[in-house]
């Protein structure tokens, strides 16, 4: 695979070091969104208003899970073009069952996939490796020729990486190659809305004259 040249990788190192910090600090999901020109930002092939549905979306599935699961349920929560994935721990297969339900009642969500496991619930150590190897999955793409990485998502989980997002067959394939050869991670799940070619033309801004 060709690799992109990396000017700007003190920029992105320092950013990814303050999300881990922070994620570390208040629990966030393991996520890391898209870096363009070394500054984060939150456009992507998502409509404006769709970023905004799918960030409300995140907020309100992790309060009403907490709310009503409490401490049985340590849940990340990712919303992509109103598409749920739940990631984390939980007590037992019911609160597991009530988590897809909670989720699916949240105001625009049109699908749920539930990725929580039965398992004792994460130390902050193990939190932060997954936080470590989602940005190392995320440098791995920003780096990787004919791919926009802002076009992904990402979340870890135990060294399982979900990548989501609206991609064509020819990205998701590249994607996939990239994140399997990245150290640490065991396995790849696609959460992906497949875009054909001509559709993605559409979405790219038009070349300046």
């Amino acid at each position: 695979m060709k690799m992109k040249t990396a000017p700007m990788r003190l920029v992105k190192l320092l950013a990814w070091l303050a999300f881990a910090s922070a994620g570390l600090q208040g629990c966030a999901p393991m996520l890391v969104g898209g870096f363009v020109g070394g500054t984060m930002v939150v456009s992507d092939r998502r409509s404006s208003g769709t970023q905004l549905e799918d960030e409300a979306i995140e907020l309100k599935t992790s309060s009403r899970i907490k709310e009503n699961l409490g401490d049985k349920a340590n849940a990340n929560v990712s919303s992509y073009n109103r598409q749920v994935l739940i990631t984390g721990e939980v007590a037992n297969a019911r609160d597991k069952e009530f988590a897809t339900q909670i989720a699916s009642q949240v105001d625009n969500v049109k699908a749920v996939l539930n990725e929580l496991q039965i398992i004792p619930f994460k130390t902050y150590t193990d939190r932060g490796k997954n936080i470590l190897l989602a940005t190392r999955v995320k440098a791995n793409l920003v780096d990787t020729r004919d791919l926009s990485a802002n076009a992904f998502k990402i979340a870890a989980e135990d060294g399982t990486i979900y990548l989501m997002g609206r991609v064509t067959k020819r990205e998701a394939d590249l994607a996939v190659e990239v994140v399997r050869n990245t150290p640490g991670v065991q396995k790849v799940i696609k959460v992906f809305e497949t875009l054909t070619e001509d559709e993605l033309r559409a979405l790219l801004p038009a070349p300046k004259k």
